[in-house]
């Protein structure tokens, strides 16, 4: 093999040769090896390797030159080992990097120097590394990583730097990194520049240890809670999973990935895998592509088209009776050939798999092989389809080296991007200063606040005093730090995390009398705890119950099984276990009672609406949301969360998202005997999406539409006045919906177009102003073409998808060069 310097130990060779020549009588035969090594020089050329002859260092080690140029000259230097070797990007936590941390660390070493195996050459990476084996912090992460880097520029023979991913869902996901609440507690504070500082802040932590893509950035519409891993994701909506989408891309990515606080934002999963059959994991996604393409793909589009994202991770389902993993239509025609990508696709865990189980192929040679040419670019779990078979599959001719040099070429580029070749090391003082830091926390605090949802509060019994006379604190998760961080988490929280019980005693009186009883656990069977429970909401003022479910999370021992994260998929919303007979115990006491939940899902909450008269929604807050749910329930912070997903009555109800068709809103507005819906209960949702009280009240006047009528290019300017009414300074989320009354296909009966947080104090008045535009407008016509069609537009702006304010209507039209058309046509028809 030849050293990657060859070119300059050629030249060094030659000139300490020249030198022994002086005055030496065997000159003649030392020029002759002269032109022996030149000769072989040459023939080294011809083999593929290329550099600068001018240059003491190849092309691709010049930082002066361009990239693809850069690119190209490192290709040509490298075995197909080699090749295939920077196709794999593995999941540490697998076995086959060993079983114990100790194993995982030699083993990390080897794969990185290209000696853990021979099938391939150096490895192009790792993912989840930090979370699996680097549990001490951020010193230990950033040496190790160094480390690592050092192996691979010195110990191998191209240098080429490794590439480090981890999971970001809701903050970088390794010990000691800060962590933000999850999915829906996100997407229900509707604050857009929030969302991009919270994955500008995870970016800033990754990158600052020596990581480089944050993954499962989640572009999945949850629409069936039922599939545990949709707690991962945002909103029910796609305007609003639009607008999230580009926050997350901006904050994590920026415009330059090279940047010291950047990283790759890796995108899951495409298409989607969200509204699986019976809401199982990796059920089949039996949408037809209007739909996907309606409603699942313009989050993606604002992402990747409008917003330059770099990664993506294919999907386990099949979609239209083909597995992502396989499907060139997806990951090369709609991916890249419509949307623009230009970075990564990674694999799925086990995701060549789903090739074999769905009986597209019998082995991982030929699952590698048809990955491959479907789009595929990078293995992240250890499987062979990009090993030794791969391999295999290219001297068999089975696999066309240029789809190879396709794959390896956009893993490359990234790292060049990235300026992984000028600088791969990281600074230990920078990342001490910026890992978890003041303000970091803070931005967790803010999010968790914003992202709790009032549902209930009859009789204003919230807020509560801080001096009340003695509360009860009651419920699975009252004292449950792990379950306010969710799935996604660190696998070790080295910061300190107070529960929600903590947080209540450091917010109320010296005088006030906190008793706290467990009750039962979120999914047991067990009532031996209701009488502790009910004598302690007897004694006192007020019960504070908090109840939900049982987060997954990665490497935690926990004693009692998880009820919500990815593999835990349910068949009803209810409260699992005991819980709701809890809450009938405690309410039966008499006491006021408040209701928190802390859940991943929406859950059907029936009975508790009915008798329970304050109930708040605070999701998976994070590591800071015991503290954000006390500032709530004693008032030192306005609810201004609303609902990013509805929550239904029944798991029956399923889907039961807010923007469905007129054939739905016909059945329940009508009905048929009477019914409204179903015969046992209403059709209508338990609380619909956008929906979220306030300790104010506001009101909404003067809607104005500038200009009232447009053509279809044109643009409308929305203006309504909203005024707090109430008492104290609050935030509304204003939200306009549209719907077109008469179109060429059905289209839904309302739909997100814009919405605008405004922060008003007692009795002041502001007028908010949205522009629709040609964009908002659009349809999916007949002949899968988006247009603006030309007819009347129903505007409807207020406090949610079922609470309207006022309304009024844009009148659009053709332009005129197209009705002038029209009517030439229709004079001349008229003269025949």
């Amino acid at each position: 093999m030849m050293n990657i310097n060859g070119g300059t130990q050629r030249d060094m060779g030659v000139k300490a040769l020249g030198q022994a020549n002086q005055g030496n009588p065997q000159a003649g035969t030392i020029t002759h090896l002269m032109r022996v090594l030149g000769i072989t020089a040459i023939f080294i050329f011809l083999l593929g390797s290329t550099w600068d002859q001018s240059s003491t260092a190849p092309i691709y080690l010049d930082p002066s030159q361009p990239i693809e140029r850069r690119i190209d000259d490192l290709m040509s230097r490298m075995t197909l080992k080699e090749k295939i070797g920077q196709l794999n990007l593995p999941c540490v936590y697998v076995d086959q990097l060993g079983k114990t941390i100790p194993e995982k660390i030699a083993a990390c070493k080897r794969f990185a120097a290209g000696t853990y195996t021979d099938e391939i050459g150096p490895g192009s990476g790792f993912f989840t590394l930090a979370d699996t084996i680097l549990h001490e912090g951020t010193k230990q992460q950033v040496e190790y990583f160094n480390e690592l880097q050092k192996i691979a520029l010195s110990e191998t023979r191209l240098k080429i730097p490794l590439l480090q991913d981890e999971e970001g869902t809701h903050g970088a996901m390794f010990p000691g990194a800060t962590v933000f609440p999850e999915g829906l507690a996100i997407g229900s504070t509707f604050d857009m520049p929030l969302v991009e500082s919270i994955y500008a802040a995870a970016a800033r932590e990754a990158r600052a240890v020596g990581i480089h893509v944050l993954s499962t950035l989640v572009l999945e519409l949850d629409r069936d809670p039922r599939m545990g891993r949709n707690e991962e994701a945002y909103t029910e909506d796609p305007y609003l999973y639009s607008r999230i989408a580009e926050s997350i891309v901006r904050g994590a990515q920026g415009s330059a990935i090279d940047a010291p606080d950047k990283v790759i934002a890796l995108m899951t999963d495409f298409p989607t895998q969200s509204e699986p059959v019976s809401g199982l994991e990796r059920g089949a996604i039996e949408l037809s592509e209007r739909v996907l393409r309606e409603s699942y793909l313009p989050p993606w589009s604002a992402a990747i088209t409008r917003n330059g994202a770099l990664g993506v991770m294919a999907g386990y389902p099949e979609i239209e009776a083909v597995p992502a993993h396989g499907s060139e239509k997806w990951m090369t025609g709609v991916l890249r050939q419509e949307l623009g990508f230009k970075g990564i696709v990674v694999s799925e865990g086990e995701g060549f798999g789903t090739l074999i189980y769905e009986g597209i192929v019998p082995t991982q040679k030929e699952a590698g092989a048809l990955s491959l040419r479907a789009g595929v670019d990078l293995n992240i779990t250890y499987e062979p389809a990009y090993m030794r078979p791969l391999i295999e599959n290219v001297e068999e001719g089975r696999v066309p080296m240029a789809l190879v040099d396709r794959a390896l070429r956009r893993v490359l580029e990234q790292k060049f991007r990235l300026g992984l070749f000028e600088h791969p090391y990281v600074d230990l003082d920078h990342a001490q200063r910026v890992m978890h830091s003041k303000e970091h926390q803070e931005l967790a605090l803010t999010a968790a606040r914003e992202g709790i949802v009032l549902l209930k509060n009859e009789n204003n019994i919230l807020p509560l005093r801080k001096d009340v006379k003695s509360i009860a604190v009651v419920g699975p998760n009252a004292n449950s730090a792990s379950n306010l961080l969710g799935d996604y988490s660190p696998s070790v929280v080295l910061q300190h995390v107070s529960p929600i019980l903590d947080a209540i005693k450091a917010k109320v009186s010296p005088a006030t009398r906190v008793v706290y009883a467990k009750g039962c656990g979120v999914n047991l069977q067990d009532k031996s705890g209701f009488p502790e429970a009910v004598r302690a909401a007897k004694n006192a003022s007020v019960a504070i119950l908090v109840m939900g479910e049982q987060a997954r999370r990665e490497g935690e021992t926990q004693q009692e099984p998880p009820t919500d994260g990815e593999g835990y998929d349910v068949a009803s919303l209810d409260l699992t276990g005991v819980q709701e007979a809890l809450v009938r115990a405690i309410q039966a006491t008499g006491t006021p009672t408040v209701l928190v939940l802390v859940n991943g899902r929406p859950l059907s909450i029936r009975w508790e609406t009915d008798h329970i008269p304050a109930i708040v929604e605070a999701w998976e807050p994070g590591e800071r949301g015991g503290e954000a749910v006390a500032d709530v329930l004693f008032g030192d912070y306005n609810p201004s969360g609303r609902l990013a997903i509805t929550i239904p009555r029944h798991v029956g109800q399923l889907p039961v998202y807010y923007n469905y068709k007129p054939s739905k809103a016909f059945w329940i507005d009508n009905g048929w005997v009477n019914t409204k819906g179903y015969v046992d209960m209403p059709g209508s949702p338990l609380y619909p999406f956008g929906y979220g009280l306030s300790y104010t009240q506001f009101q909404y006047e003067k809607l104005s539409i500038d200009p009232a009528q447009i053509d279809t290019a044109g643009n409308a300017h929305v203006r309504v006045d909203v005024e707090n009414t109430g008492r104290r300074s609050g935030t509304e989320t204003v939200q306009l919906y549209i719907r077109e009354r008469f179109t060429p296909v059905a289209t839904a009966v309302k739909q997100l177009r814009a919405f605008d947080r405004v922060t008003l104090e007692p009795g002041e008045k502001k007028t908010v102003t949205f522009t629709l535009t040609s964009e908002d407008l659009k349809l999916l016509d007949g002949d899968m073409h988006w247009v603006v069609v030309p007819g009347t537009i129903d505007i409807m702006i207020g406090r949610s998808s079922a609470d309207i304010a006022v309304k009024g209507t844009l009148t659009v039209q053709a332009p005129a060069e197209q009705r002038n058309a029209r009517h030439n046509n229709e004079h001349q028809t008229q003269k025949e």
